[in-house]
């Protein structure tokens, strides 16, 4: 009987690359400001690689993205006939900057017969379904240029949902969507657009829902995910751990400063009603900031980044709240003035001198591990 060939042993080098991980928040139309702080680091990963052609995709290892986070991790990932990333990070905040206002349009017969949201969802989904064809057009989740991570919620199996490329490429039609489906689910936000009801290729379908109700922040998703891939790449530590990681966490101008307080003679007495709006802010805000301290707990980091020593083991997590300035905090406000300032404070941001360095010191890391 012929001897059974030993099967290649894996590469698990301590010395391998480290994989690299970028995660962005939901926000609504506040997705402007993690596109505005990307087109900065993908300015400096420019800069720095010296290849004019350098994108987003081309540094990380993997994506993670709820809502309208999940939004432009699948248009950065999405690949142009030549199998390079179809969008520049400028091209992909543009989604928000020429149809924002058109997808969180509310028409006078909308807002009567949901009573502002209340009865039915605020918006009609036509506008944004239109703009993710138009972005993604008959992308396959298998055909995306690096392994993703989308959240949903399923409604009918009551359970999260997360679409992610290497299932897709592995378990074939039934894992696979098309992106403009996966970008629609994620941002099926309750109250805001009605349920989103997609079907795998395989023709299973999902009524979903924006991942945001569990996920809002999905950094620690993305962190589970990449300890569980076993093929990282030839030269990359396949089932890292957190020393074998770094993670760049963005989230959508929550800051403190914007958040709506309640005081106890205002809340005590509220009912169904009065909890519907502020409970949905509540659950999202307090998700960005659990999964926060649970990943600098993990990394022991602190929001003190060692400038001087970009190899400092602190330097591995990433988290960044970019200031909202004057624009609103809320989801949806889509006006001409308010995406003006929610552009503007993400330009402003990146052009902080303590946060341009931290963009530089951001980007030479992931080229080191390129």
């Amino acid at each position: 009987m012929a001897k059974k060939k030993k099967k290649a042993a894996k590469k698990h080098s301590a010395n391998g690359k480290k994989v690299r991980i970028l995660s962005i928040d939901g926000g609504g139309i506040r997705g402007i400001l993690p596109g505005q702080v990307l087109v900065g680091l993908e300015q400096k990963l420019k800069k720095l690689s010296g290849n004019g052609d350098a994108r987003i995709a081309d540094y990380f290892d993997l994506i993670a993205g709820t809502s309208t986070g999940g939004i432009l991790a699948c248009a950065y990932l999405r690949p142009d006939d030549n199998g390079r990333p179809h969008f520049t990070a400028e091209e992909a905040v543009e989604i928000y900057l020429d149809r924002g206002d058109e997808i969180f349009d509310i028409s006078f017969k909308q807002k009567l017969l949901s009573l502002g949201g209340i009865t039915d969802e605020k918006y009609s989904a036509v506008e944004l379904e239109e703009a993710l064809a138009d972005y993604l057009d008959d992308t396959k989740l298998s055909e995306l240029l690096k392994p993703c991570l989308i959240t949903a919620y399923d409604m009918r199996r009551r359970k999260p949902h997360f679409f992610r490329q290497h299932r897709a490429r592995t378990m074939g039609d039934r894992a696979d969507f098309l992106v403009r489906d996966v970008a629609r689910a994620t941002s099926a936000a309750p109250t805001y657009f009605e349920v989103a009801k997609i079907r795998s290729l395989s023709r299973i379908t999902y009524p979903l829902i924006d991942g945001g109700v569990f996920a809002n922040n999905p950094a620690m998703c993305a962190y589970a995910e990449a300890r569980m891939m076993d093929d990282c790449g030839d030269d990359r530590v396949d089932n890292p751990s957190a020393k074998d990681m770094i993670v760049v966490s963005i989230g959508t101008g929550s800051d403190q400063s914007h958040r709506t307080r309640y005081a106890y003679n205002e809340v005590k007495d509220w009912g169904k009603a009065q909890w519907i709006v502020p409970l949905i802010d509540i659950l999202m805000s307090g998700n960005q900031d659990t999964v926060d301290f649970q990943l600098r707990e993990i990394f022991n980091s602190d929001e003190v980044y060692s400038m001087k020593n970009p190899n400092d083991a602190k330097n591995q997590y990433f988290r960044i709240e970019p200031m909202l300035g004057t624009a609103s905090s809320e989801m949806d406000n889509a006006s001409p003035g308010n995406l003006n300032a929610l552009e503007l404070a993400g330009i402003e941001w990146t052009e902080d001198s303590d946060n341009d360095a931290l963009l530089e010191l951001i980007a030479g890391k992931l080229i080191a591990e390129a």
